[in-house]
């Protein structure tokens, strides 16, 4: 695979606003953070963060945190139960308002993520892209990112993989700066959370259909 030419931005500058602005946050944002640590562990039990192995650049995989919105009720066979059950009205409160993502910002900190860049997905999704789909991990993946900002979860993979190659294309201090003030406007209006066929997301289960070129 061939990578593109990093520029200032993109090799120094970015991290170094990165990590400024989630440090400032964390500051910002620690009474809210205590708040809803408290009313998870309330509300759900311990523990109060989801865990879980995503892909980072280069598809290198490091442990993303997130505030637990989903409770651990099981079948009679001991599996649990599908996620619209398990998904609590609490829960799907601090997805709509993206609160339960603010553990991300020490992932930021940490250097596995960036404020802005295609979203972390599953692992298991990785033997499954295309060429041009993994593309995506060129760069650390994103808080939020530009398919975020163009529908979330109410637009399909194909449309997601390709604004984060665009992303990847297309790296700027302007981009990022543009894409984080249309995430704001978006948590606002709790605009594009959910998929119009899933409590969560539909899972990513190949490219069977309307597979795209790798030119």
């Amino acid at each position: 695979m061939v990578y593109k030419k990093k520029g200032v931005y993109e090799g120094f500058i970015k991290r170094v606003v990165d990590f400024s602005l989630s440090s400032i946050a964390i500051i910002l944002l620690s009474i809210p953070i205590i708040i809803v640590s408290f009313m998870v562990r309330k509300k759900l039990g311990s523990p109060i963060l989801f865990k879980q192995e995503r892909p980072g650049l280069d598809g290198k995989a490091f442990f993303m945190y997130k505030f637990r919105t989903m409770t651990d009720e099981k079948d009679e066979k001991g599996e649990l139960l599908p996620d619209d059950v398990r998904l609590t009205k609490f829960g799907a409160f601090l997805r709509s308002t993206s609160l339960d993502e603010l553990p991300e910002l020490f992932n930021i900190i940490k250097g596995d993520m960036s404020i802005v860049g295609p979203r972390p997905l599953l692992m298991k999704y990785l033997p499954l892209y295309n060429d041009h789909q993994k593309r995506r991990h060129e760069v650390k993946p994103g808080l939020t990112g530009l398919a975020q900002v163009s529908g979330r979860n109410a637009i399909s993979w194909q449309e997601k993989f390709d604004l984060d190659v665009h992303y990847v294309d297309n790296v700027t201090l302007l981009k990022d700066f543009n894409i984080v003030l249309s995430t704001i406007k978006k948590v606002v209006v709790r605009e594009g959370i959910n998929s119009d066929a899933s409590a969560t997301v539909v899972p990513f289960k190949g490219n069977e259909e309307g597979k795209k070129s790798n030119e």
